[in-house]
């Protein structure tokens, strides 16, 4: 595709970098932006910068955050003695919005996946067995997907627990096997956090 400016086309060439975002998509925004007043365009990509130079991450459960402690963890009404451990912060969202989950979260930041490269050592779970053992930790609830790389995780994290005085119970499978957490309506998500069995189950069931 011939563009009549390069600095077009360097628009259309980083948009397209987004996942979703073909050439065409691309420069359909790129032509969009330029129509707009320039300081809406000006404040998008401020908020861009902004995004990837000062957003943090909790120090406690790996959050996103504006500060060292997320608006979640530092909300004394949360039950600390309740974890819930998601693979991402697109999770994170989803169980929010569902109103059912009152506990506090850990973010592993992915799954193990040795097609992939990805190891337990690529993952937040040294923290999360640290915070177990620190005491403070009843039950785990593993809210992983419903994948082969899912199961994994979760059985890792299960034997990385062997012998400490933990509850750990995973997500009612209201979500299909396969799925990804971020895509269930919230209702279905809402019931298989309130529905949760006990994790040793769940292994038998598999």
């Amino acid at each position: 595709m011939e563009y009549a400016s390069k600095l077009l086309a360097n628009a259309v060439y980083e948009i397209s970098q987004l996942p979703g975002i073909g050439k065409r998509t691309a420069l359909r925004l790129a032509l969009h932006l330029l129509k707009q007043p320039e300081q809406q365009t000006v404040a998008l990509a401020d908020a861009l910068i902004k995004l990837r130079t000062e957003i943090a991450y909790c120090k406690s459960c790996f959050n996103i955050s504006d500060s060292t402690v997320c608006e979640i963890c530092a909300n004394p009404k949360r039950d600390e003695g309740l974890i819930c451990v998601v693979e991402d912060i697109r999770d994170v969202m989803a169980i929010e919005n569902t109103s059912q989950y009152q506990g506090l979260y850990h973010v592993l930041g992915g799954k193990i996946s040795p097609m992939d490269g990805v190891g337990p050592q690529d993952l937040n779970i040294g923290a999360l067995v640290q915070k177990v053992k620190d005491g403070k930790v009843r039950e785990l609830i593993f809210a992983l997907s419903s994948t082969m790389e899912g199961d994994t995780t979760n059985f890792y994290i299960y034997k990385q627990l062997d012998g400490l005085d933990i509850v750990t119970s995973t997500i009612a499978r209201g979500i299909s096997v396969g799925d990804e957490l971020e895509y269930a309506d919230e209702i279905t998500l809402g019931r298989s956090i309130l529905n949760r069995v006990p994790f040793e189950n769940s292994m038998k069931a598999n």
